[in-house]
């Protein structure tokens, strides 16, 4: 499986965004997908997490309210879009997926056992 982010970019503070995430796995529909992000000298965190069929989801408490994941499971796409944008959204993000066994949702890193490349958002003032 391979996952390929899109979607960032330099954008103004109170502006938004949309990320997107292709996978290229037939099961896409049983992958829990998530989204985590790092900023600049700081470790990578949890922003977002989609239940297989996007039913159910998860955010990170800094991001509650602005961000929503969604998915597309016809395209094998997940989405974030990214509104009321702060400065302190700047950072690289990723789309992860797990591929194996039975977690429908989660946002513990290390439970995901596919990662994309990687986006790069910057909120300016």
């Amino acid at each position: 499986v391979q996952l390929q982010a899109s979607g960032g970019g330099l954008v103004q503070a109170g502006g938004s965004l949309r990320l997107s995430c292709a996978a290229s796995g037939r099961a896409f529909s049983r992958y829990a997908m998530g989204w985590f992000r790092q900023a600049p000298g700081k470790e990578r965190e949890f922003v977002a997490a989609s239940s297989w069929s996007g039913g159910n989801a998860y955010y990170a408490d800094s991001v509650k309210g602005r961000f929503t994941v969604s998915r597309d499971n016809a395209k094998n796409t997940v989405y974030l879009q990214m509104n009321s944008l702060k400065l302190e959204d700047t950072a690289v993000y990723f789309c992860a997926a797990r591929t194996s066994g039975i977690v429908v949702i989660t946002t513990t890193a290390s439970l995901y056992d596919c990662w994309g490349q990687g986006t790069l958002v910057t909120v300016s003032s």
